[in-house]
Protein backbone atom coordinates (compact mmCIF):
# COMPACT_ATOMS: atom_id res chain seq x y z
CA UNK A 1 0.00 0.00 0.00
CA UNK A 2 1.00 3.85 -0.82
CA UNK A 3 0.32 6.73 1.67
CA UNK A 4 -1.35 8.45 -1.60
CA UNK A 5 -3.80 5.13 -1.14
CA UNK A 6 -4.73 6.23 2.76
CA UNK A 7 -8.19 7.26 2.92
CA UNK A 8 -9.12 9.91 4.96
CA UNK A 9 -12.38 10.24 6.88
CA UNK A 10 -13.16 13.68 6.71
CA UNK A 11 -16.37 14.01 8.14
CA UNK A 12 -15.06 12.54 11.54
CA UNK A 13 -17.02 15.43 14.43
CA UNK A 14 -15.27 17.22 16.62
CA UNK A 15 -13.87 15.54 19.80
CA UNK A 16 -11.56 12.48 20.22
CA UNK A 17 -11.35 9.21 18.05
CA UNK A 18 -9.33 6.40 17.19
CA UNK A 19 -6.53 6.87 14.37
CA UNK A 20 -8.22 4.31 12.88
CA UNK A 21 -11.33 5.95 12.82
CA UNK A 22 -9.18 8.39 10.27
CA UNK A 23 -7.61 6.43 8.18
CA UNK A 24 -8.61 3.10 7.76
CA UNK A 25 -5.69 0.77 7.03
CA UNK A 26 -2.71 2.84 8.06
CA UNK A 27 -1.15 -0.07 9.07
CA UNK A 28 -0.66 -1.29 5.57
CA UNK A 29 1.94 1.48 5.12
CA UNK A 30 5.72 0.10 5.16
CA UNK A 31 6.47 3.55 6.67
CA UNK A 32 4.51 2.62 9.97
CA UNK A 33 6.83 -0.31 10.77
CA UNK A 34 9.88 1.84 9.99
CA UNK A 35 8.66 4.76 12.12
CA UNK A 36 7.91 2.29 15.55
CA UNK A 37 8.91 -1.06 14.32
CA UNK A 38 7.90 -4.08 16.06
CA UNK A 39 4.48 -4.02 17.58
CA UNK A 40 3.38 -0.94 15.60
CA UNK A 41 0.06 -2.34 14.30
CA UNK A 42 -0.80 -2.20 18.03
CA UNK A 43 0.32 1.30 18.56
CA UNK A 44 -1.77 2.24 15.55
CA UNK A 45 -4.70 0.85 16.70
CA UNK A 46 -4.49 2.50 20.18
CA UNK A 47 -3.68 5.99 18.91
CA UNK A 48 -5.70 8.84 20.10
CA UNK A 49 -6.75 11.47 17.37
CA UNK A 50 -8.74 14.76 18.42
CA UNK A 51 -10.80 16.57 16.08
CA UNK A 52 -10.26 20.35 17.00
CA UNK A 53 -10.93 24.05 15.95
CA UNK A 54 -7.39 25.19 16.25
CA UNK A 55 -6.17 27.16 13.78
CA UNK A 56 -2.69 25.17 13.57
CA UNK A 57 -2.77 22.07 10.87
CA UNK A 58 -1.88 19.18 13.60
CA UNK A 59 -0.20 18.75 16.94
CA UNK A 60 0.66 16.20 19.96
CA UNK A 61 -0.79 17.08 22.47
CA UNK A 62 2.13 16.52 25.29
CA UNK A 63 0.13 15.49 28.26
CA UNK A 64 -1.60 12.39 26.77
CA UNK A 65 -0.24 11.80 23.61
CA UNK A 66 -3.22 12.64 21.27
CA UNK A 67 -2.67 13.84 17.64
CA UNK A 68 -4.56 17.19 17.33
CA UNK A 69 -5.88 17.83 13.92
CA UNK A 70 -7.72 20.99 12.93
CA UNK A 71 -11.12 20.50 11.79
CA UNK A 72 -10.70 22.69 8.76
CA UNK A 73 -7.31 21.16 7.64
CA UNK A 74 -9.41 17.49 7.71
CA UNK A 75 -12.34 19.16 5.85
CA UNK A 76 -10.15 20.92 3.05
CA UNK A 77 -6.34 20.01 3.03
CA UNK A 78 -4.79 18.64 0.20
CA UNK A 79 -5.21 14.41 0.58
CA UNK A 80 -1.65 13.80 0.29
CA UNK A 81 -0.95 16.45 2.70
CA UNK A 82 -2.65 15.33 5.58
CA UNK A 83 -1.66 11.42 4.92
CA UNK A 84 2.33 13.14 5.04
CA UNK A 85 1.43 15.48 8.36
CA UNK A 86 -0.28 11.95 9.83
CA UNK A 87 3.31 10.09 9.26
CA UNK A 88 4.83 13.51 10.41
CA UNK A 89 3.12 13.71 13.62
CA UNK A 90 3.00 10.08 13.92
CA UNK A 91 6.86 10.44 13.89
CA UNK A 92 6.36 12.75 17.44
CA UNK A 93 3.80 9.65 18.56
CA UNK A 94 6.93 7.66 19.17
CA UNK A 95 9.34 9.79 20.31
CA UNK A 96 6.89 11.19 22.67
CA UNK A 97 6.28 7.24 23.63
CA UNK A 98 10.35 7.05 23.98
CA UNK A 99 9.95 10.27 26.82
CA UNK A 100 11.56 12.91 24.42
CA UNK A 101 10.22 16.35 24.96
CA UNK A 102 9.12 17.63 22.03
CA UNK A 103 8.96 21.08 22.81
CA UNK A 104 12.38 21.33 24.09
CA UNK A 105 12.62 25.33 24.47
CA UNK A 106 16.66 25.00 24.30
CA UNK A 107 16.10 24.69 20.63
CA UNK A 108 14.00 26.80 17.91
CA UNK A 109 11.35 25.52 16.60
CA UNK A 110 13.26 23.58 13.09
CA UNK A 111 16.56 23.15 14.89
CA UNK A 112 15.02 20.58 17.56
CA UNK A 113 16.11 17.50 16.62
CA UNK A 114 12.48 16.13 17.18
CA UNK A 115 11.03 18.35 14.13
CA UNK A 116 13.99 17.59 12.35
CA UNK A 117 13.54 13.66 12.19
CA UNK A 118 9.69 14.47 11.42
CA UNK A 119 10.21 16.53 8.68
CA UNK A 120 12.89 14.21 7.48
CA UNK A 121 10.57 10.97 7.48
CA UNK A 122 7.87 12.88 5.96
CA UNK A 123 9.87 14.51 3.28
CA UNK A 124 11.14 11.08 2.31
CA UNK A 125 8.09 9.66 2.33
CA UNK A 126 6.55 12.37 -0.28
CA UNK A 127 9.90 11.74 -2.61
CA UNK A 128 8.45 8.33 -2.82
CA UNK A 129 5.37 9.54 -3.94
CA UNK A 130 6.92 11.46 -6.51
CA UNK A 131 6.74 14.67 -5.19
CA UNK A 132 10.13 16.80 -5.91
CA UNK A 133 11.66 20.34 -6.14
CA UNK A 134 9.07 23.11 -5.58
CA UNK A 135 5.73 21.01 -5.00
CA UNK A 136 7.64 19.27 -2.25
CA UNK A 137 9.37 22.43 -0.57
CA UNK A 138 5.24 24.08 -1.26
CA UNK A 139 4.32 20.99 0.70
CA UNK A 140 7.27 21.37 3.76
CA UNK A 141 6.73 25.41 3.77
CA UNK A 142 6.54 26.83 7.73
CA UNK A 143 4.69 29.70 7.55
CA UNK A 144 5.60 31.11 11.19
CA UNK A 145 9.61 30.99 10.16
CA UNK A 146 11.76 33.12 8.52
CA UNK A 147 12.80 31.94 4.98
CA UNK A 148 16.46 31.84 6.54
CA UNK A 149 15.50 29.43 9.19
CA UNK A 150 13.51 27.12 6.55
CA UNK A 151 16.28 26.92 4.17
CA UNK A 152 18.40 26.01 6.73
CA UNK A 153 16.12 22.84 7.41
CA UNK A 154 15.86 21.86 3.61
CA UNK A 155 19.51 21.90 3.64
CA UNK A 156 19.22 19.53 6.85
CA UNK A 157 16.82 17.54 5.75
CA UNK A 158 18.53 16.97 2.00
CA UNK A 159 15.50 18.71 0.32
CA UNK A 160 16.88 21.22 -2.52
Amino acid sequence: MRVQDVRINRSLPLGKHRLTDLCDHIDRLPIMKKIFGRGYKRILKNQRIRISRTKMYAYIDDNDGTIVISQQYLRKGRQDYLCLDLIHELVHIRQFHEGKDLFDKRFRYLERPTEIEAYRTAAAEAKKMGMRGRELREYLIVEWVTEDEFAKLLKGIGVR
